[in-house]
């Protein structure tokens, strides 16, 4: 893979150390040599690829040559990589670079002793028939099956805590859901309840304490699980401050009753549209109507002000229709994202897992979901990620593929995410060879996140997809106990 340079060669070279050896790159196809950015790890890749970053806009992959070479050294704190051009960029992380010089044998100092490396011949080995590729990928979104979208008789709700009380607002009404900014702009002689102004990339948004608008007992909203709804409410969006998001749910609309009248009277009138029964009825979440939240005309004009400059600073045209949504979660210190049209529900982990004779290996039991056996999985082994989450904080992600339910536990869910088409990148070339399970990476360079957005149908292969088919057959439905 690497052989003595030849005194002969007359082009550039880019000497480098690994390990306590030299080696040496042609100058021809280095783009740049840059410090070690923030590396985002991509899961069942080779053990070579460090993972993906972000360089000025693009996603590149950053591959340890240590490991390349056989070495079983890792790369330092200080360690730089080297960007190279093979149609698409690919990062090689170094130890630190030695010179520059005319020819290989002739670099200043001991560089006579650099062997020159076989770039393509190191990278197939851990990646296949590596070739040079050209950029222009197309990014699309994946197909989701019509199979996957709600059906006409359910609803889905984003539930949340408020003041120690549960709520939920429809899907349909919630644009995001992101955490509570650290700084918040107040605005002067605003309504108690307008909390101030917070930037939601780029974007300038109204931010209301729910607490207040609810009459609630007001408290402060810091804290780790705080979170903003970004909800619509006519033709703008607000901010509503909540405790902490609890869970997405996917419930059939014979679940939702409606308010009775002794509550709809007074300030209540219309906030409240229903009230969804869970738990067999032993726990109640009140529905919010985003149209009615806000009848104080003082604190409507106050927020379509707001909403007006937002427009007149430019911030460039609001949400998109090309925009697509997104539940992230996190994973063994990464985030990861899964269009919510394949979402059914996010839920807690329950207490116990029961364990169905002759099911698969790879499922770790099954719980039941209002009367359904859906079978669960949990996806940091899947990912091969030795951690574990906080058991409190853990979830289970509800996904439907292929006409079938399986439910992922993940170590927390963070976000309800718009992510505009101009924030989504392919998969690098690298990353995808040893992992299609990550269908594409969202750059949301803003805020220096990297998202890895995972395509519903490779979470389970052909052979776990036809073993839960047979699972399904033999355990349909079952009765809620």
């Amino acid at each position: 893979m690497a052989k003595a340079a030849l005194a002969s060669v007359t082009q550039s070279f880019l000497t480098v150390e690994v390990g306590g050896e030299r080696f040496a790159l042609p100058a021809a196809d280095v783009a740049e040599v840059i410090r070690r950015p923030a590396i985002t790890r991509v899961p069942l890749g080779p053990s070579s690829l460090l993972g993906v970053a972000n360089l000025r806009g693009a996603v590149i992959p950053v591959v340890s040559l240590h490991s390349l070479l056989g070495q079983k050294g890792t790369p330092p704190a200080n360690a730089r990589v080297v960007v190279i051009d093979r149609g698409a960029p690919v990062g090689l992380a170094i130890d630190r670079v030695a010179s520059l010089g005319s020819a290989a044998g002739e670099a200043p100092g001991d560089s006579a002793q650099a062997r020159l490396i076989d770039l393509d011949a190191l990278l197939a080995k851990d990646f296949g028939s590596f070739t040079r590729r050209t950029q222009g990928r197309q990014v699309s979104a994946p197909r989701v099956l019509q199979e996957q979208a709600a059906d006409r008789d359910t609803v889905a709700l984003v539930w949340f805590a408020v003041a120690g009380q549960d709520f939920a607002l429809p899907l349909t009404s919630v644009h995001e859901v992101v955490a509570l900014p650290d700084h918040v702009a107040v605005v002067p002689q605003a309504d108690a309840v307008m909390l101030g102004v917070l930037s939601l990339r780029g974007q300038l948004l109204p931010l209301v304490s729910l607490r207040g608008l609810l009459g609630l007992r007001t408290a402060s909203h810091g804290g780790g699980t705080a979170r903003v709804v970004v909800a619509r409410i006519g033709e703008g969006l607000v901010g509503l401050a909540i405790d902490g998001m609890k869970e997405i749910l996917r419930i059939s609309s014979d679940m939702i009753d409606p308010v009775p009248a002794i509550l709809t009277r007074g300030d209540a009138e219309a906030q409240i549209q229903g009230i969804c029964r869970l738990e067999g009825g032993q726990r109640l979440v009140s529905i919010l109507s985003s149209d009615h939240l806000f009848r104080d005309q003082a604190l409507v004009e106050q927020i379509s002000s707001q909403t007006e400059k937002n427009h007149d600073m430019g911030t460039e045209d609001g949400p998109s229709h090309d925009d697509e949504q997104f539940i992230v979660f996190q994973l063994g210190g990464e985030e990861y994202g899964l269009p919510i049209e394949a979402v059914d529900e996010v839920v807690r982990v329950p207490e116990a897992l029961t364990r169905l004779p002759k099911a698969p290996a790879f499922i770790e039991g099954v719980m039941n979901l209002r009367g359904r056996v859906v079978p669960v999985i949990d996806q940091r082994r899947r990912f091969r990620f030795e951690t574990q989450g906080e058991k409190r904080r853990e979830r289970i992600v509800v996904v439907r593929i292929d006409h079938m339910q399986a439910g992922f536990v993940v170590d927390t869910v963070s976000e309800v995410l718009k992510i505009s088409q101009a924030q989504l990148r392919p998969t690098p070339d690298l990353a995808a060879d040893g992992s299609q399970v990550i269908d594409r990476i969202a750059n949301i360079e803003v805020e220096g996140r990297m998202i890895l957005l995972l395509d519903p149908r490779e979470l389970l292969d052909r052979a776990e997809k036809d073993l839960l088919a047979a699972m399904a057959n033999d355990h349909p439905k079952r009765s809620a106990t």
